[in-house]
């Protein structure tokens, strides 16, 4: 039985959706949670039926084991500030559509196939194009904030350590009212003395973390956000109330978020039509040798 036709919807399927998470990303700084799971119940669903016409339970099978293995590792790397949370779960959605490489051979689209699951090929892949989409997102934000205008000696230096971490301090961070804080936000360091701060944290038990201020004499601790998922909805209100109550500062510091979707669509694009970038590079370089 051909099944084309199945695979052809599923890529569809899961480009559309990538780019709809894409526009989210962008425009709103968040991927809807049910975008997400619409996607992995598409996916577990399409599986399924394949799974029956053809009387074949891989189909399925593949689809929940690219799913499991694809979100575990995907997770740790979130957890490695790689990422946050709303990518780890497209990447997991598109695991579920396309567990492994298929065939097409009316469209000439042929994945990369190899031993480990398709959703690897999109996270190799969007890892390597997100830099040039860093570039000119960094570069957005210097000519935004007029960053070099009344500092010319900086953009005569730029490569110099001094100035790198000038222009990340500058665009990659920004000081905001706690007032103006969202859920999703990365905290950069708080520090403190209080310990009642300690308590109020621990009780939520969520995405911030205190530590023991070693490097400074005027603090004892600090907290700030430890994973790229950044803080949750009662931890943004918790630090409203501490703030409110003069505990903490009226301002705090916070990562400018940078839309990693728009890499995954560009990731998928190229998994598709050309397979794994590093894999087809590694080819090349042996086909040279």
């Amino acid at each position: 039985m051909n099944f084309s036709s199945i695979f052809l919807i599923q890529i569809i399927i899961t480009m559309l959706f990538s780019i709809i998470a894409a526009i989210y990303d962008v425009k709103r700084n968040v991927v809807p949670d049910n975008l997400n799971y619409f996607l992995i119940f598409f996916g577990l669903s399409s599986n399924a039926i394949l799974s029956i016409i053809s009387n074949n339970v891989k189909f399925i099978l593949a689809s929940i084991i690219s799913m499991v293995i694809t979100y575990t590792i995907t997770y740790m790397l979130w957890k490695l500030n790689m990422w946050g949370g709303g990518d780890v779960k497209l990447f997991t959605a598109i695991a579920a559509v396309i567990p492994s490489g298929i065939n097409i051979n009316f469209l000439n689209v042929f994945p990369q196939l190899s031993i480990y699951p398709f959703s690897f090929s999109v996270v190799v892949n969007s890892i390597l194009v997100s830099f040039p989409f860093l570039v000119i997102f960094v570069t957005h934000l210097i000519n935004k904030r007029g960053l070099f205008k009344n500092n010319v000696d900086f953009l005569f230096n730029v490569f110099n350590i001094r100035s790198l971490r000038y222009i990340i301090d500058s665009t990659l961070n920004e000081l905001i009212s706690v007032k103006d804080l969202e859920e999703g936000m990365i905290v950069n360091d708080v520090y403190f003395n209080d310990e009642h701060i300690i308590e109020l944290l621990d009780d939520i038990d969520g995405n911030l973390k205190v530590y023991k201020a070693k490097d400074s004499d005027d603090f004892k601790y600090y907290f700030k956000s430890q994973s790229a998922g950044g803080i949750t909805n009662k931890e943004m209100w918790q630090l409203k109330i501490m703030s409110a109550q003069h505990i903490i500062s009226d301002y705090i510091s916070v990562k400018v978020s940078f839309p990693f979707t728009p890499s995954i669509f560009f990731g998928l694009i190229i998994a598709v039509f050309y397979g794994d970038i590093m894999m087809l590079f590694a080819k090349n370089l042996f086909l040279a040798i």
